[in-house]
């Protein structure tokens, strides 16, 4: 598959939008660069749908703009050849064979059957393209949703939940295709829930909550900063080891049976340390946090929805 990169980028700038009394939009503004698959993160409530919807022309703003390569969906002629989307993977009429499915949507654009038997064949979906859709699983049903938006050959696309319903194999091939889709020079907008496939699979993070961006930047920057100076202790000596390095002023917290993360002190301190102590230890490391600890400090105060912990 190939893809014209010109002005392949979404831009948002300033939504606002309101459902009657509620505010979905805020003042929404970011940018989708060509090349890279960028994540679109945020609580539930926090206006990824609507942005998406605004993007395509599904719902209009009471302010502020949405452009794809330059234009608003509305000007755009032949629109599958410039932006492909999965909005929801169940949008489909299930009487409808694959295959047949994808031929209407060609046929509608002015494109050919072998586009059709091309992206059958790329996102799995030949053992079964002669049945009806409406007895797919919602895994399959995804994968038919994407071969629908690269119908047109676009080089933008914007994908919702993309991993739902997706067994391990289908997990891990949507992240190489997202990632292949990027490095033909596409712009990819992927909104997730699921943290863990995204730092694999996205280059980018736009984070928003209460319908405002929080934070808009790399993947690998992100966790650089969540994860401080902080540093991995693994001992069996963990009560021991806690004592020692409080005492010498670090902030430690257990986070396993046999780890500890420290902050406050260099590791060649705490070597230093619990040497002297005579206190045992199989391994000192930077911290390296996880792309859900850092969305979720992040989020932590933009969360609507909100359930009480668990108690026994």
């Amino acid at each position: 598959m190939t893809a014209a990169v010109t002005e392949a980028a979404v831009q948002v700038d300033g939504l606002h939008k309101r459902f009657g009394p509620a505010l979905a939009l805020d003042g929404m503004s970011f940018t989708v660069q060509a090349g890279q698959v960028t994540g679109f993160v945020g609580p539930n409530g926090a206006g990824k749908s609507t942005t998406m919807r605004v993007i395509l022309g599904l719902d209009r703003p009471d302010e502020g703009r949405a452009l794809i390569g330059g234009r608003p969906y509305s000007g755009l002629r032949h629109p599958l050849s410039h932006v492909g989307a999965l909005l929801d993977a169940s949008a489909l009429q299930p009487s409808r064979s694959a295959r047949h499915h994808l031929l209407w949507l060609a046929r509608s654009q002015g494109l050919g059957s072998n586009r059709v038997d091309e992206l059958i064949e790329s996102t799995g979906l030949a053992p079964a393209t002669g049945r009806k859709a409406g007895g797919f699983s919602l895994g399959m049903r995804q994968r038919l949703g994407i071969a629908a938006a690269l119908l047109g050959d676009p080089p933008v696309l914007l994908l919702d939940e993309p991993f739902n319903g997706l067994d391990p194999e289908g997990i891990v091939w949507m992240r190489g295709f997202l990632r292949a889709l990027a490095a033909e020079g596409r712009a990819v907008l992927v909104s997730s829930h699921l943290m863990s496939e995204l730092q694999d699979a996205a280059d980018h993070l736009v984070v928003v909550g209460r319908g405002r961006v929080v934070a808009d930047t790399s993947v690998a920057d992100l966790i650089t900063a969540a994860s401080g100076d902080r540093v991995r202790l693994r001992t069996e000596a963990r009560t021991g080891a806690m004592t020692v390095l409080a005492n010498a002023g670090a902030t430690v917290a257990a986070t396993g049976r046999d780890t500890l993360t420290v902050a406050g002190l260099p590791a060649a301190r705490i070597v230093a340390l619990l040497g002297e102590s005579g206190v045992p230890f199989t391994e000192v490391a930077a911290h390296r946090a996880t792309l859900e600890e850092a969305y979720m400090e992040l989020t932590r105060d933009v969360t609507e929805f909100r359930a009480a912990p668990v108690t026994r």
